[in-house]
């Protein structure tokens, strides 16, 4: 399927770019304007984009139904401050209770049943079941267009940050598992990041990694190992050495393959690819590498 951005309705391109540019995480959004009026609202049009100054960015879009601004973005150019609160599974639905098109003197605090804590560095106050928040001081409102759906992007740097104790893991990291953060997915769809969902691939920082044009051409051809598993093959620097393959052939499951299809390469082969795969599976790389170079 090829879509034209310029031969589909704006609300069809709009389900499409949520529907795969997913999951976003959310700014929830904490704002007043020049008379005081509170209001929380929440946004995945959302990242951090800069460390040194911290940066970020979210976008309160046009409405497309009618091409009127939000009350976020006329806050924002009003009062050039922001809390921008992380969302976690715990006030998931508060937080989509706050999204709803309430009149500007309504305050989304009381809507929502959030609590509302007075921030350090700046006028709007932040939410208190939050398990992070960030005092936002407004650099620059970036206008995408002037037609409804159009993006405005919030350019904010961080004057101060809020974490709360019980995300932290005992070396100081923020646990993804404590955070529990939730992001948006297309339509009424959400994600949680939890359990399964959570995983860890080592990064090649200050490494060569091998590559996948180094992988051997049975590695890369494998009908065994899938593409992820190549990826994590090709992320190594070195391969075992001769001691290390020796020593490893005579690993009793390495030695029966061997023996039971000595004469079928093909089949050798395959239950060898098998056997690094489920090593693989366990994170031994050093047994998966040793286990390939036996064919």
């Amino acid at each position: 399927m090829i879509v034209d951005p310029k031969k589909v309705s704006v609300s069809e391109l709009h389900g499409y770019l949520l529907g795969a540019v997913a999951p976003r995480p959310i700014a929830f959004a904490s704002t007043i304007d020049g008379k005081g009026n509170v209001n929380l609202s929440p946004f995945s049009f959302f990242n951090a984009f800069s460390a040194n100054p911290p940066i970020l960015v979210f976008s309160p879009a046009r409405r497309g139904r009618d091409n009127t601004t939000k009350n976020t973005l006329d806050n924002v150019l009003e009062v050039a401050e922001v809390v921008i609160n992380i969302v976690s599974h715990s006030i998931v639905e508060q937080m989509s209770l706050s999204s709803a098109e309430f009149e500007k003197d309504v305050d989304e605090f009381v809507k929502s049943g959030l609590t509302p804590v007075a921030s350090d560095r700046i006028a709007p106050p932040r939410v208190g079941e939050s398990p992070a928040s960030f005092e936002c001081k407004v650099n620059q409102v970036l206008s995408l267009g002037d037609k409804g759906a159009a993006g405005n992007l919030v350019i904010c740097e961080v004057l101060l940050a809020h974490f709360k104790d019980e995300i932290f893991d005992i070396h100081g990291k923020i646990n993804p598992f404590k955070l529990d953060a939730v992001a948006r997915m297309g339509g009424n769809w959400y994600s949680r990041a939890q359990g399964e969902s959570l995983f860890e691939i080592p990064k090649p920082i200050g490494t060569k990694p091998l590559g996948f044009d180094q992988l051997p051409d049975h590695v890369k051809n494998s009908t065994i190992l899938s593409g992820n598993d190549l990826g994590r093959l090709a992320n190594v620097e070195i391969l075992p050495d001769k001691n290390m393959l020796q020593e490893y052939g005579r690993d009793k499951e390495v030695q029966n393959i061997l023996e039971n299809w000595q004469n079928n390469p093909e089949q050798l082969r395959y239950h060898l690819h098998l056997l690094a795969k489920k090593h693989l599976q366990k994170d031994e790389m050093e047994k998966a590498w040793s286990v390939l170079l036996q064919s």
